[in-house]
């Protein structure tokens, strides 16, 4: 019976994790039917996020709030960062910036906001001028000045050469914030996390190019908001492109590598590198110490 009930779940697994593959790849008699579900697919297609269960408050035991950055340029984060060229490969694969930022201005994601607080919501049209830079070079200004009655007349207009543009890309991610919370489920007996709000890290459009640009935070993301546009997206799996994984499955079941660069505190959640300061190696020790302070509480509960 046990050996029935394991066959089963198992099965229930496989095709759960089959559906996430590019539908109709290999039934499809045109390009345009690749990633077309069939009519029976359709019917039996069950595919949502897996839902959180409800957690009460006094179930609680032990809390805390970390914040966490995810560097782009280490492997196992790869995933999170490509495509960066969307022109030359199939609509199906995005990364997550493309994902986030198509979503902003379709209008699906609207808990966007400015702090990972949630205190300022912040709309396309506030970020206009991160994503986006346009600006007049020297030599267009000098065209201008030579031919001013005719531009202001608008006799001439001024060409493209003379004109920069610059649009932020997910090539120029940095990496991502994330903020989540670890907790100690009273009831289950054991240590959780959930996360919270994701954030791009990147330089404004204006500094696309510069050898050391400033990077900024450039807007905070409520997580359990978008879980179902994240679940729409897959990420590419180097080992089995016939089974990628969503975002959404990607965040939660934290594969990826991150440091924790902030806890909340008495200090007003002072950043590690605020007293920590000028020193790379003791900022990573000091990671690791309040990465254990949250581990070892779950052990400390079993050692009498």
């Amino acid at each position: 019976m046990k050996s029935r009930n394991f066959l089963t779940v198992v099965f229930v697994f496989t095709m759960g994790v089959a559906s996430f593959a590019q539908s109709n790849l290999l039934n499809a008699k045109t390009p345009d039917e690749i990633g077309k579900k069939t009519a029976a697919q359709l019917i039996s297609d069950n595919d949502k996020p897996l839902a959180y269960g409800y957690v009460h408050d006094r179930d609680v035991l032990m809390g805390k709030t970390v914040w966490e950055f995810i560097d782009l340029d280490e492997r196992i984060n790869f995933p999170l960062y490509f495509p960066v060229d969307t022109a030359n490969i199939g609509k199906d694969r995005r990364s997550l910036f493309d994902v986030l930022v198509k979503g902003i201005k379709s209008g699906e994601i609207t808990e966007v906001y400015a702090d990972d607080y949630f205190n300022t919501k912040r709309t396309l049209k506030d970020m206009k001028n991160s994503f986006t830079y346009v600006d007049t070079i020297q030599s267009g200004l000098d065209e201008i000045n030579t031919y001013y009655d005719e531009y202001m007349s608008g006799k001439r207009v001024l060409d493209e050469q003379f004109i920069d543009r610059r649009e932020l890309t997910s090539q120029d991610i940095f990496g991502y914030r994330i903020k989540g919370f670890w907790y100690f489920d009273n009831r289950q007996g054991e240590l959780k996390y959930r996360l919270l709000a994701i954030c791009p890290v990147a330089p404004e459009a204006r500094e696309i190019g510069a050898e050391d640009p400033d990077v900024i935070d450039l807007f905070w993301v409520y997580f359990p908001a978008v879980r179902d546009i994240l679940h729409e997206h897959k990420a590419f799996n180097d080992r089995n492109s016939a089974m990628p994984i969503t975002f959404d499955h990607l965040l939660n079941s934290r594969r990826f590598s991150a440091v924790i660069y902030k806890e909340e505190n008495v200090y007003g959640d002072r950043k590690i590198e605020e007293y920590m300061k000028e020193n790379a190696q003791m900022q990573l020790l000091e990671s690791e110490r309040v990465k254990d302070k949250i581990r070892d509480f779950e052990s400390d509960m079993w050692n009498y």
